[in-house]
């Protein structure tokens, strides 16, 4: 079989040839000036407010550990990393015959990283556990991207194929988001408490999610967050764990039209208004839900529900359970506990959080007070 086509390059050296491990030079997408940064958050705010880049790709949202910004006729990469800042070049390529990334050194000793063109998300094997995450007296909350508060609802991320964050911007006003879109197989979000005013792409003029109301972010919608109230909080489901957030310098929100049956890679924007949902019986006695409208949406890929006690609940021993990759919980509301067979009883308050596996029986029950819980299932079932 014969290797990659070579390039003529008629400015080579006499006798120079490339070496058949490297992907063919033609098809070279990109280069990337590779920088670690010890202070990442320090190093991106200087290379974008003090010298004028601007972001393409930051990941993951939560904490990011990598951007790459472009400006003034080079692309940076900045690298979350303890490692001295010396200098690497990035080269990504699209020949089809090369697979896997390489470390060259040139002559001049410069260290040289060709790896193939990033094709998006890769979703990692299904790799469940069961998690309870309570909020405690003193939740950690981090940094993430636009002056957004994370706090990590699923710290082993299930594998890395699932990731669950409770979002806050304690300070209300116009938030310093821009463009984006994510490369993801699953995306929603859910306005726990506040509003936020949202711009997404051919879904009309810009709308306010308040309290109760959820969004489906099919993957690779552009969309802004463009400002909220004081004390906002939302919940946000992703699949997988890490995916690259790209930014549309092209694109400007509202886009001026309205395609509420426009497919997005397989699934269509949802807006849920909880002021005209309808309830329903529970897998639960004593508890109502109302659908969020993302089965459909998806094709069956996810279920979400809200679910609420409609008066003091008690299992009596009844237990349910599922099959499918992943069941979430989040308490809105409320106090209970929750059973889970071989794990024990766990008390309930809002902003607690639970994965319960595949085939483990588990109950809940609601207090005086009332609970109210957001569920998330993938796939969708019964």
């Amino acid at each position: 079989m014969s290797g990659p086509k070579q390039a003529s390059n008629e400015n080579a050296a006499p006798g120079a040839s490339r070496s058949g491990a490297l992907p063919n030079p033609d098809m070279t997408e990109a280069a990337e000036v590779v920088l670690p940064c010890a202070d990442f958050d320090a190093c991106l705010e200087f290379y974008r407010h003090e010298l004028g880049f601007k972001i393409e790709t930051i990941y993951p949202a939560d904490k990011p550990t990598t951007a790459i910004v472009f400006g003034h006729g080079v692309r940076l990469r900045l690298e979350r990393s303890a490692e001295p800042a010396a200098v690497t070049l990035r080269l990504t390529s699209t020949d089809p015959a090369f697979k896997a990334p390489v470390d060259v050194t040139a002559p001049n000793g410069a260290r040289i990283i060709i790896a193939p063109k990033d094709k998006g998300y890769i979703l990692p094997p299904i790799d469940q556990s069961f998690v309870f995450q309570p909020i405690g007296e003193e939740p950690d909350w981090g940094a993430g991207r636009a002056g957004m508060l994370y706090r990590d609802l699923i710290p082993n991320r299930q594998g890395g194929r699932f990731i669950a964050s409770h979002i806050q911007i304690p300070t209300g006003g116009p938030v310093p988001d821009y463009v984006h879109f994510h490369k993801v197989r699953f995306q929603m979000i859910y306005c726990k408490a506040g509003w936020v005013r949202l711009a997404y792409e051919d879904q009309g003029e810009p709308f306010i999610m308040k309290a109760g109301d959820c969004v489906l972010q099919p993957p690779e919608i552009r969309h802004r967050v463009l400002e909220c109230s004081d004390g906002l909080e939302v919940v946000e489901i992703g699949c997988p764990a890490e995916h690259p957030t790209m930014v549309d310098h092209a694109m400007t929100l509202p886009t001026g039209k309205l395609d509420p049956d426009r497919d997005f890679n397989g699934q269509l924007f949802v807006r849920h208004d909880a002021g005209k949902a309808t309830w329903h019986p529970w897998r639960f006695d004593g508890f109502e839900y109302r659908d969020l409208g993302i089965e459909a949406a998806t094709h069956g890929l996810a279920r979400v529900r809200v679910a609420k006690a409609v008066g003091l609940t008690d299992a009596k021993g009844k237990t349910a359970f599922h099959t499918g990759e992943f069941l979430f919980l989040f308490a809105l509301s409320g106090h209970g506990s929750l059973s889970v067979e071989g794990e024990g009883v766990f008390k309930l308050s809002p902003g607690d959080s639970t994965v319960i596996p595949a085939e483990t029986p588990f109950s809940v029950n609601s207090d005086s007070d009332g609970l109210e819980l957001l569920e998330i299932g993938i796939p969708a079932e019964d």
